[in-house]
């Protein structure tokens, strides 16, 4: 008898394919830019998460290239044994620099991040309140934990109050979220979830991945905008979004990093970034701090876009650079997406399970590499794909 034990994949599969769900490796060729070649076809990128234009910044690949020469690419080893190095140091030091904490600590990408900071912070015996939305990081993150997990309606303070005033019995408490969800592109209401921390002595920890370098007047996030960063206990970020690069960090008190280097398992388990990457960040940090106009650009023509589209019909979320378009179904989202990418725009469907069922939108992620030209272009196409009702 032949002996195949993974049959099984070849008919889940097809279920994929059935439900429009299936997902496929996509090649591009050359930088990521605000236009790139997607499998052979010159496309105008809408599906990136380069908010800043940094990504293919000469400046942050000139700082990489010099930190070669000096430390080599491979860092050999983790943090805790042989893998930290002086560009590692030198951009902890920078990030607890720009987000105005005592520290902060690197990890190997921004779900390492979200994973390792909350199985460090809450186990068995502890509870954690997490917004329905939040992402997958998180979600995995709280699983991993050990504590009880209590999941709130998206940004509804009344039910996580609810929740939270039943939680007594439980030895810590833990709330989470994100600060700008990255399918809706809107935002947590921050200052009610400090209240509530403080209310009923909870930890707060808020993911700033897709906020970091965009929001607040020094690029610190949504929890500078709009004035909080002293009553959220842990903050949570990413250098490859907006910054253009790789990697994730925890910012906080001292103690609170001392902590997370010394429980948070993806963190001493797993093999430092290249001290290249560390070096091209630091550079990056610094365009941050230097170039403002890139983010007040980038959400001025996001304003503009929204209205845009709103005044074609579209049903349009988010208060952001991330503009979704809500389209319902799986078929028609696909769909649509195929149109653009033959009128050369790349613009991504995004179907179960990475928003929920009957959720399926179009995502539309705005750069300060966009040009006004490729705006109107989307404008354009849209408008036309619109006219069709083929969706």
């Amino acid at each position: 008898m032949t002996r195949r034990p993974l049959a099984w994949l070849e008919e889940e599969l097809q279920t994929l394919d059935q439900l429009q769900l299936r997902r496929r490796l996509r090649t591009h060729a050359g930088p990521q830019t605000a236009e790139i070649a997607v499998d052979g076809q010159p496309l105008i990128n809408f599906g990136g998460n380069d908010y800043l234009g940094l990504a293919a910044d000469p400046r942050i690949a000139a700082a990489a290239t010099a930190a070669i020469q000096t430390e080599g690419w491979g860092s050999g080893a983790s943090p805790l044994v042989t893998g930290h190095g002086q560009s590692h140091a030198a951009l902890e030091a920078a990030v607890a620099k720009l987000e105005g904490t005592e520290a902060a600590l690197l990890f190997s990408s921004g779900f390492a991040a979200n994973v390792g900071a909350i199985t460090a912070l809450a186990g068995k015996g502890d509870v954690i309140f997490s917004d329905a939305k939040n992402h997958a990081s998180i979600i995995d993150g709280v699983r991993l934990s050990g504590a009880r997990p209590q999941i709130y309606q998206h940004l509804d303070v009344d039910h996580l109050e609810k929740l939270i005033a039943q939680a007594a019995p439980f030895r810590r408490r833990l709330i989470v979220t994100d600060s700008l969800f990255s399918m809706d592109g809107d935002f947590a209401p921050l200052k009610e979830l400090t209240e509530l921390a403080a209310q009923y002595d909870a930890m707060l920890l808020v993911d700033e991945a897709h906020a970091t370098g965009v929001f607040g007047e020094q690029g610190r996030g949504v929890c500078e905008q709009l004035g909080v960063e002293d009553q959220v206990d842990v903050r949570v970020g990413t250098f490859s979004k907006a910054l253009g690069g790789h990697g994730g960090f925890v910012v906080g008190s001292r103690s609170l990093i001392d902590w997370l280097l010394n429980r948070a398992r993806s963190y001493i388990f797993s093999t430092a970034a290249p001290m290249a990457a560390a070096a091209a960040m630091i550079a990056a940090l610094q365009i941050v701090h230097d170039e403002p106009q890139r983010r007040q650009l980038l959400l001025e023509r996001a304003t503009k876009l929204r209205s845009d589209l709103r005044a074609q019909g579209w049903q349009v979320g988010g208060e952001s650079q991330i503009i979704p378009i809500r389209l319902g179904e799986p078929e028609p989202t696909m769909q649509a997406s195929l149109r653009l990418r033959e009128q050369g725009l790349f613009v991504p469907g995004i179907r179960p399970p990475s928003v929920p069922s009957g959720e399926s939108l179009l995502r539309i992620s705005l750069s300060f590499a966009h040009t006004v030209e490729h705006l109107d272009r989307l404008v354009g196409a849209l408008d036309q794909l619109r006219g069709q009702r083929r969706i």
